[in-house]
């Protein structure tokens, strides 16, 4: 069922945000986007969406707190504990014997949040396989839309609440105490990569056998939610495990799957050869190395030896070689060669070189990138990076050289007096629309009322579920804000106490006055020694207070005192509250923060035995 009409100004505002942003909200369900967009606007008191549209131009800043509110992102170790019993029992130690001992494993989480559900997956991938095949044979890929989620997820260190749910023998045995934090295994942490990823516009990781995406599609519209079904079926390998949330039911229609257990929502790939070639052409490249039209071994020895980074590919999107240089600086082994450029993680960084490859090819004219800068252990690189076609009597591959410019970049800014900004611009791939296989007509008119109810019925469960989701989230930031209270809360009240003790510890009367001579402070042993409360001088001018001590006599001293002359000391006559005369020594002290005089601390102690 199509969304409501949007309110005027509200799909111009989404279409900003792809364009400034890289953001694409196009296929979210319009009430769920609306709902939140609304929430944000009411707390920075903004009524329409043309006005934030130009709050949003004026403050940057408020980007990164709007998607905040929009990618929701509620996750958890284990989280649905019965879906990943299922799964580690019953469906994978199947699925694994069948693929046999050396085969690789691969597993992508979409939708990973702070990635919590890759690492949930990684222990029990250890745990089926035993920990030297998993860093054999296993790599599991993150994805998210949300940059600052992937941040954690890639720092693999959880609170000790965050880890809660991880059984106790595999908490001690997966994870690493880091103060008061939980780090996951580094040994381990290899085998899982993260990047950011667009579910609806950007190509999928491919060659899967395990692929989970959980309450994630329940945010999309219908239409959107089929398109990425798809590109999930390409993704997994004939027989691979589809795991989604309990809130998505499109595919109880999708003939691209079976299911397993639908209470658990897990799925297996239905096969279908020769759909992965036809949608896989789309997205790479691929050449015949026994082609006589490719480059002789002396071009290919040259190739090897260049001193600039460099990749080829062929029109397949299959790596077909890499340099020293490029294997030495990117990382790039042996392993790597023959893998998809989507499966690598050189096509996401340290640049997006998807979008100028795809062009290339398209438009068999060279691209190129200027000036990227790739921090390596501290050694910034700057490059220009040459995307070049390999042609003969017929488009071959691409060539990518990586170009050090580092120096030319060094002497090209001693010469610019102004600061230059560098803005590297995300460049979207060219989205494929698949769209759902067209039903017989006469079928389609018998159960359209049917499909629209039971689409209702769905957008309403959906929806329940999101907002359950919103409840969460609130509920976890408020316990984190009470906490933080408490804790400064007992701070305060100990440093008091400390305080307290200290001036209490002097042996005789004590007294803090600010820069305008104000008690602030007046300890026991001053109302023992002269009868006046704390509560009746607090605020009050010193020289004003009436006692048995001729107070008036401390204005000079007292004055210079406050002007930051040092110490200043007297000894006067004076009667206690009970009516006996002593010889009193008053001690005035400058009391300072940063090197300023916010004040004096006054201290008075009887010299002489009472008359």
């Amino acid at each position: 069922m199509a969304d409501r009409q949007a309110p005027p100004g509200f799909e111009e505002l989404l279409e900003y945000l792809k364009q400034s942003r890289g953001f694409d909200f196009t296929g979210y369900k319009r009430a769920s986007l609306q709902r939140r967009i609304d929430n944000r606007m009411r707390r920075i008191d903004i009524d329409g969406y043309d006005e934030y549209l130009d709050f949003l131009q004026f403050n940057p800043h408020e980007f990164e707190t709007l998607f905040n509110s929009i990618l929701i992102n509620v996750t958890g170790f284990f989280r649905d504990l019965s879906t990943w019993t299922y799964l580690r029992e019953e469906v994978l130690p199947v699925h694994l014997e069948k693929l046999g001992p050396e085969r690789p494993v691969r597993a992508w989480v979409a939708g990973c949040a702070s990635g919590e559900e890759a690492y949930t997956i990684a222990i029990i991938l250890a745990e089926l396989l035993g920990e030297d095949a998993f860093v054999r044979r296993v790599e599991i890929y993150g994805t998210d839309v949300d940059a600052e989620a992937l941040a954690v997820a890639r720092s693999a260190t959880y609170t000790e609440q965050q880890v809660g749910a991880v059984p106790e023998d595999l908490r001690k045995k997966y994870f690493e105490r880091a103060g008061d934090q939980f780090a996951f295994r580094s040994d381990l942490r290899r085998c899982v990569v993260f990047g950011r990823l667009d579910l609806v516009n950007d190509a999928p990781i491919s060659r899967l056998e395990l692929l989970t995406c959980r309450n994630t599609l329940m945010y999309f519209t219908v239409d959107t939610q089929a398109h990425v079904i798809e590109r999930f079926n390409f993704a997994l390998n004939d027989g691979g495990v589809l795991v989604l949330g309990k809130a998505e039911t499109l595919l109880s229609r999708s003939r691209m799957f079976e299911p397993i257990d639908r209470k658990h929502r897990i799925f297996r790939k239905v096969p279908n050869h020769g759909r992965r070639d036809s949608l896989g052409n789309g997205f790479g490249l691929h050449f015949d190395p026994t082609d006589a039209d490719v480059p002789m071994s002396p071009h290919m020895l040259a190739f090897g030896v260049f001193p600039h980074p460099g990749l080829i590919f062929d029109v397949k999107g299959v790596l077909v070689d890499a340099n020293e240089t490029a294997r030495r600086r990117f990382g790039v082994t042996a392993r790597d060669l023959g893998a998809l450029l989507q499966d690598l993680e050189i096509s996401y960084r340290p640049i997006d070189l998807r979008t100028p490859i795809t062009q290339v090819l398209r438009e068999a004219r060279p691209q190129r990138v200027f000036d990227f800068v790739w921090d390596h252990d501290g050694d910034a690189t700057s490059y220009d990076v040459h995307v070049l076609p390999l042609e003969s009597s017929r488009m071959l591959g691409v060539c990518v050289l990586f170009e050090d410019c580092t120096r030319q970049r060094d002497l090209e800014r001693r010469l610019e007096l102004s600061s230059v900004e560098l803005e590297q611009a995300y460049q979207e791939l060219q989205s494929t629309n698949e769209e759902l296989e067209t039903m017989n007509e006469e079928l389609q008119s018998t159960i359209e009322a049917l499909e629209t109810t039971n689409e209702e019925l769905q957008s309403t469960n959906e929806e329940l579920e999101t907002m359950n989701e919103e409840l969460q989230s609130t509920n976890d930031e408020l316990h984190t804000v009470n906490e933080e209270l408490r804790i400064r809360g007992d701070e305060v009240d100990e440093l008091n106490r400390f305080l307290q003790a200290v001036f209490e510890s002097f042996g005789g009367g004590v007294v803090v006055v600010d820069e305008r001579r104000r008690v602030r402070f007046w300890n026991d042993r001053a109302e023992d020694l002269w009868g006046v409360r704390e509560a009746e001088v607090a605020g009050t001018d010193v020289l004003a207070v009436d006692v048995g001590l001729p107070i008036g006599e401390l204005a000079e001293p007292l004055d210079r005192c406050l002007r930051g002359n040092g110490n200043e000391s007297t000894t006067l006559d004076a009667v206690t509250r009970r009516g006996r005369s002593v010889r009193c020594l008053v001690t005035m002290t400058p009391l300072l923060a940063d090197g300023d005089v916010e004040g004096a601390i006054i201290v008075m102690e009887l010299v002489d035995a009472p008359v």
